[in-house]
């Protein structure tokens, strides 16, 4: 008999908190809720990206209870809220509970109705230019574009996006996901579009897409998507590509070959990326608590620790929760200083001019 009470008591509590109130519950009793759906399905997270083996790990070790299931983690943004609407009454394990995208695809996520809101804990530490005021969508951690070269293949290091056009880098310069659908390589070609003095927007994507085509026009660009294996293997010897997964494939290949990681001269984009829950989650509860701990300060040291600038990065340095080590670990502050952060609008125009430009303009078809 107490069995069933406890456990009608739990049904209940899990059904309370899938409605909407989770946040005016205790952390413990999310917790309750959140291990008696035993899952998390995340989507597009990959152990190199910002530090998340070590993320997911803690998480997986802090909540034994629930099954840690990660979906697909080479998906582009694009992929992730495909997998929403392709599961909209699916509630298997296929199905994501979670995503992490970029700036652009948080809004056209909640337009659609592919989002739940929901506001962590530590909410009013977000700052109020990187979230939904309704908490359908919310920064999570920002980089800035750099050129990732593998110094062994490629001994005289481009500087800047113009240097990619020399005869000497014929054959190996790739991005770091497809333009079509990849916010990372959406956003590279905003970056190229500044370098070329255009404001971030429709004329960024414009002036990008014609830098792209005249680096495919003089075969230096190879069309095949760039990750740590493909900057080694020679494959794609100079990456396009954020900062911090620059820095997290450096490290990975401890020298064999050596990496540089380079903030172009000409170009410093700086991308803001966020996160949502599904509408359609089958474990919203467990995806509530996967948020609270994201956005606690462990979580937000966690992406610190791989090479992110956490959302809450300037609450964290106020209160002193940042460690001295990994301060020393950063990156030298030199080209970010000047980074741009393009505003939401101009993301958008420009995520849309790549989309439908690409294969028109440049016409390179990039594939895993």
């Amino acid at each position: 008999m107490i069995g069933r009470t406890k456990l009608a008591a739990t049904a209940s509590l899990v059904a309370m908190l899938a409605g909407g109130v989770a946040q005016a519950q205790s952390l413990a009793e999310l917790e309750t809720a959140a291990k008696a759906e035993g899952r998390l399905s995340t989507i597009a997270l990959p152990g190199s990206w910002c530090g998340y083996e070590n993320v997911i790990n803690t998480f997986k070790a802090k909540y034994p209870e629930i099954e840690y299931n990660g979906l697909n983690p080479d998906a582009g943004s694009a992929d992730e809220l495909e997998a929403i609407r392709a599961n909209k009454d699916n509630k298997g394990p296929q199905a994501p509970d979670v995503i992490d995208v970029g700036l652009s695809f948080g809004p056209a996520a909640k337009d659609e109705g592919l989002t739940q809101a929901y506001k962590v804990s530590t909410w009013d530490s977000i700052p109020d230019d990187a979230k939904d005021a309704d908490g359908h969508w919310y920064g999570d951690y920002y980089g800035v574009m750099t050129l990732v070269v593998n110094t062994d293949l490629v001994p005289n290091v481009p500087q800047s996006f113009e240097d990619l056009l020399k005869p000497e880098y014929a054959g190996q310069v790739a991005m770091a996901g497809d333009p079509r659908a990849s916010n990372q390589a959406i956003l590279a070609v905003m970056a190229a579009g500044i370098a070329r003095g255009a404001e971030p927007g429709t004329a960024a994507a414009e002036a990008g897409l014609q830098f792209f085509k005249e680096l495919n026009d003089a075969g230096n660009f190879v069309p095949v998507i760039g990750k740590a294996g493909t900057l080694a293997q020679g494959t794609t010897p100079i990456v396009i590509a954020w900062d911090y997964n620059g820095l997290s494939w450096r490290d990975s290949l401890n020298g064999n070959p050596p990496v540089e990681v380079i903030v172009p001269s000409d170009a410093s984009l700086a991308g803001v990326y966020v996160q949502a829950i599904s509408a359609f989650a089958p474990q919203p509860n467990a995806a509530k608590l996967w948020m609270e701990y994201l956005y606690s300060d462990e979580g937000q040291l966690g992406w610190l620790a791989g090479y992110c600038h956490p959302i809450r990065f300037n609450d964290l340095v106020e209160k002193g929760a940042v460690p001295q080590e990994l301060l020393d670990k950063l990156p030298p502050a030199e080209g970010y200083a000047k980074a741009v952060f393009p505003s939401l609008d101009a993301v958008n125009a420009n995520s849309d001019a790549v989309k439908a430009g690409w294969d028109s303009v440049v016409g390179a078809d990039v594939v895993q």
